[in-house]
């Protein structure tokens, strides 16, 4: 990749958007879990759980993976193998990561309908606020990635992540203040410059701002743990329904926040509530257990599920909005021990 395409403008991005995870994909891409302190005595039992996703995903569209050499892609082929996935739709690309959290250091694609091109933003990375270093491979995947389809590549020079941001597709970002305001990621931004990043390198016009995450996230609160969008005016947003759950006051803040906001066009948001799943408890640890943490595929919704009373409830819900999509439930009670499910792991190539 020469310096020209790695030092583009952001004037260059004009028509350029990150699209709505419910539009059509190419891929979906993922970095293979390997770093054992994610999950601390059980990475061994994440595996079929996640091969199950990459399976239920790749019937709709490529799956895409990072793993550091032959070795490790030889060990994913034989775990895949073993849940009956199509190897034919799995592509593996050796560039080393750091951690599995694709959705955070992996690239960000912004496409332009119009002129029928895609690109990549790389937004930096510092594992949410330097917790967790080191984090050196992750930071540098979206470029390696461009380098590897021959994309043109952004660098904003903020840190920004997958997971804090979700879109509508039709000029609205969800974020919260708790994330990117946080000043472990950009101390020297206020709120209007935060934005003004958000908007000139997603393709937004507008930013929508939400409080906090829930109880046990790491990340200091990801908007895809509490509310997602499912079509251009229509959000999910979880709700506690134990008024003496620590996450019941902040979801229902969320949730009045939620009915105050208008898009655009200035309509109101339609507001579909979801349950949150009965505590998840390892190791004295409340995980961050959220049903809102589900990927938007070609043909599928896969969404984590916990062992709850409330999963099929929740399935029902999130099936009903998505009339054109098999939801999907899998099994996500060894996999929330890395405090982090699906969406977390994973990032939605688009195509144009």
């Amino acid at each position: 990749m020469n310096n020209e395409l790695s030092t583009m403008n952001f004037s260059d991005l004009k028509g350029f958007h990150f699209p709505a995870e419910w539009a059509p994909q190419t891929a979906m891409w993922l970095s293979w879990p390997h770093k054992e302190a994610s999950w601390p005595g059980k990475i061994d039992l994440i595996y079929p759980k996640y091969c199950e996703f990459i399976k239920v995903v790749s019937e709709g569209q490529i799956v895409r993976i990072n793993v550091a050499d032959a070795q490790m892609e030889a060990f994913a082929k034989q775990q895949l193998q073993a849940v009956g996935a199509d190897l034919s739709k799995v592509e593996f690309y050796h560039f080393p990561t750091n951690d599995a959290w694709c959705r955070d250091h992996g690239p960000a694609f912004l496409v332009n309908y119009e002129e029928k091109k895609k690109v990549i933003v790389d937004w930096g990375y510092n594992a949410w606020g330097d917790k967790y270093p080191p984090y050196d491979l992750d930071d540098v995947i979206p470029t390696k990635i461009a380098q590897r389809f021959n994309l043109p590549v952004y660098h904003p020079g903020i840190v920004m992540e997958g997971g804090s941001v979700d879109f509508n597709g039709a000029g609205t970002v969800l974020t919260t203040n708790a994330c990117l305001l946080n000043e472990n990621r950009n101390p020297h931004l206020n709120q209007q410059e935060i934005e003004g990043y958000l908007q000139k390198y997603y393709g937004v016009e507008q930013v929508l701002w939400l409080g906090d995450g829930i109880i046990g996230d790491d990340t200091d609160g990801h908007i895809d743990d509490i509310t997602r969008f499912v079509n251009t005016d229509t959000v999910l947003t979880v709700i506690e329904e134990n008024k003496n759950d620590e996450n019941y006051p902040i979801l229902q803040e969320n949730l009045q926040t939620l009915k105050t906001m208008r898009l655009l066009n200035g309509k109101q948001l339609n507001i579909v509530e979801l349950p949150m799943p009965d505590p998840v408890i390892y190791e004295d640890q409340r995980l961050p257990a959220s049903y809102a943490n589900f990927y938007i595929a070609n043909r599928s919704v896969v969404v984590p599920t916990f062992r709850s009373k409330n999963d099929d409830r929740a399935l029902d819900i999130i099936q009903s909005c998505f009339p054109d999509r098999k939801v999907v439930g899998i099994d996500s009670t060894d996999i929330i021990w890395g405090l982090g499910s699906f969406h977390c792991l994973s990032q939605q190539e688009p195509s144009v």
